[in-house]
């Protein structure tokens, strides 16, 4: 088991839904990835790179509502800075994206 956390270090952590807005090839990435914008709401529209083109087409993407850790600090992923780390599972086919069973209001924390 990893090192366990205290709640009020869980509590730093900010993962929020948003949705998807726009998803774009990210060609100069080493291994097959998407370039994402999602809309945090009240935290702003937000962009990360996401190597899940395995599981996700574009089509499957734009639209659907995501788990985000938005508190990171941006991350040079090549030419493109990555804003939030887009939240997902690995499995032997590829990354399966945390996603919403049901809608909830764009920004809204994790509880």
């Amino acid at each position: 088991m990893d090192a366990t956390l205290t709640w009020a270090e869980f509590e730093k952590v900010c993962l929020c839904a948003g949705t998807v807005v726009r998803v774009e090839p990210f060609p100069e990435a080493r291994k097959p990835a998407w370039k994402l914008w999602v809309d945090f709401g009240a935290h702003g529209v937000r962009k990360t790179s996401a190597q899940i083109r395995a599981l996700y087409a574009e089509d499957d993407l734009v639209g659907r509502q995501v788990v985000g850790v938005i508190n990171f600090p941006p991350k040079q992923v090549g030419p493109f800075i990555s804003e939030f780390l887009l939240t997902g599972f690995p499995t032997e086919e590829g990354v399966v994206i945390t996603t919403l069973e049901r809608a909830v209001p764009n920004g809204t924390r994790l509880a």
